[in-house]
Order: C-alpha cells, then sequence, then structure tokens
C-alpha cells in the first residue's frame, strides 16, 4: 500500500466536505490531512508495518 494512494482518497474525503472552519469535521479532515502529507515517510513506514501484519489483504485496488 502506498501512501500517496490513501493520501488521495484522504483528500477526496475532505474535499466532499464544504470549508468550513466552524466544522470539527472540517477540520478534523483538514488537519490530519496535512499532517499526514507532511509526514509522509512515517506514513508509509506505518502502512509498510500494517501490510506486513495483513491489514490490506481484502483490499482490491
Amino acid at each position: 500500500m502506498k501512501a500517496e494512494t490513501i493520501l488521495a482518497e484522504f483528500n477526496t474525503i475532505r474535499k466532499d466536505l464544504e470549508e468550513d472552519k466552524s466544522d470539527l469535521e472540517w477540520l478534523t479532515l483538514h488537519h490530519a490531512f496535512c499532517f499526514i502529507s507532511y509526514n509522509m515517510g512515517d506514513f508509509q513506514k506505518y502502512l509498510d508495518d500494517q501490510q506486513a501484519r495483513g491489514a490490506f489483504e481484502e483490499y482490491d485496488g
């Protein structure tokens, strides 16, 4: 599993919401997306570990 794949889907979900800086759901998605995108190397290491544990076996991508 590639970090870019997960991040692209996360961004799609984030963009499905109207930008509303007073909405906790939008703020959560936005800042989680930003944090993950700034820490792609660590996120990829996490995904590699999860893949080794079988977390993505059911994913058909």
